[in-house]
């Protein structure tokens, strides 16, 4: 099980170096990432709360960096396209998050594995479904196929997995710290503080700057 981030091409992005991606696919989070893969998380989560402000909330900036984090650094409901992914080893069926799933409710998973029956991620044309049943979960890639692969596994192992999962987060949150402190000495701290909103998580130590 790895959280995973939805994401796309950069489209000419200069504010800070970004990785090449493809037009579409998912991006594991973890401590693992080089710097221009965290930078590439960073424009995505910060890029899909960029709407426009409404009369609650300060205009945006002129500058075009406060600009692009505005969203980011003042909307109180984050967002972060993805979820968690599961993969089954033995056969490579795979479980990934649907278009209703977001990194930003990936706590949802305790409570489904702490007494809840079901777990839906999405709708047509893919609907990923978690189930409970006794000690044992099963997760169909898409509920709306009579054929659809499935991965059971138990209720003790999907703990160890989650656990697993908020390891990775946690890691991915430090990393992305120190790389704040590099690419947006100006704005680490809020923007360290607003990664960790969306991923519910503690905020970090900051490093310490230059």
């Amino acid at each position: 099980m790895h959280p995973v981030l939805e994401i796309c091409a950069p489209d000419g992005f200069g504010l800070w170096p970004v990785a090449e991606v493809g037009s579409f696919g998912f991006l594991p989070l973890s401590g693992e990432l080089s710097p221009a893969e965290v930078g590439t998380a960073v424009m995505r989560i910060a890029g899909c709360n960029g709407v426009t402000p409404d009369g609650d909330r300060p205009p945006r900036p002129a500058d075009t960096l406060d600009s692009f984090l505005h969203g980011l650094l003042t909307f109180d409901s984050l967002f972060a396209p993805g979820g968690l992914r599961l993969t089954e080893n033995s056969t490579g069926v795979t479980f990934l998050p649907g278009c209703c799933d977001g990194l930003e409710d990936w706590r949802d998973w305790h409570q489904f594995v702490d007494g809840g029956s079901l777990l839906g991620f999405g709708h047509e044309p893919v609907s990923p479904v978690a189930e409970r049943f006794g000690e044992t979960v099963r997760l169909t890639v898409n509920a709306d196929r009579s054929d659809s692969p499935v991965i059971e596994l138990s209720v003790t192992a999907l703990r160890s997995l989650l656990a697993g999962a908020e390891r990775d987060l946690a890691d991915f949150l430090a990393l992305t710290a120190d790389w704040a402190s590099r690419e947006l000495p100006g704005h680490c701290a809020p923007v360290t503080a607003a990664l960790a909103r969306v991923l519910d998580l503690p905020a970090p130590a900051m490093p310490p700057q230059p």
